[in-house]
């Protein structure tokens, strides 16, 4: 297994340790919670450097790569949304981009006209980095609380700010969505 493919594994790993700092109930836990998913997050733009510099893309990591993110980022939502940084409609039209595209890259290896790996495009690769960037915000937002470092009234400030972000990566999700659709429509309507 090579090093970037080590990394999305590493981000796999990551998570369970992301959802336990997030539910310890200890003020600097959320401040934990969000060096793990920035080193999560970071372990995303790492893999894909080095896969690409070095000509390491492997299969493996076109599709478990997307996956990984998926799994963090869509953890992370839940936490903002029980948080008041994001609301439940983002997080549902996130998971059924998610759904639909992993179908779709389903479908496509399954082809038995000869599978196909889909790799992620540059528009869900934009859509995971905002949606990574507008999560970090809420977190800190929401460690700073925790620890007493700012008061309610700013939390709030932050969570309309973090709010915004969400609505607009879910038209970037939307838009993203769409660029895996209709281009494999055809793979949709053929598939047995």
């Amino acid at each position: 297994m090579n090093l970037p493919n080590k990394l999305t594994l590493l981000r796999f790993v990551l998570v369970p340790v992301f959802m336990v700092f997030m539910y310890i109930d200890n003020p600097y836990s959320y401040l934990i919670g969000l060096i793990v998913f920035a080193v999560a997050s970071f372990t995303d733009f790492l893999d894909g450097s080095i896969a690409r510099k070095y000509n390491m893309v492997t299969d493996f990591g076109k599709f478990m790569d997307p996956l990984a993110d998926k799994l963090l980022t869509t953890v992370a939502l839940i936490y903002l949304c029980l948080n008041g940084m994001c609301h439940e409609v983002v997080i549902c039209i996130v998971l059924a981009r998610e759904f639909a595209v992993s179908g779709i890259r389903l479908i496509a290896a399954a082809n038995p006209a000869g599978g196909k790996v889909i790799a992620a495009g540059m528009m869900g690769k934009m859509k995971t980095v905002f949606q990574m960037l507008a999560s970090m915000l809420g977190l800190l937002a929401m460690a700073l609380l925790s620890m007493g470092v700012i008061i309610k009234p700013t939390y709030d400030a932050i969570a309309f700010v973090t709010n915004v972000l969400m609505w607009i990566m879910a038209v970037l999700t939307v838009v993203s969505g769409m660029q895996y659709i209709l281009p494999n429509i055809d793979l949709i309507k053929n598939a047995k």
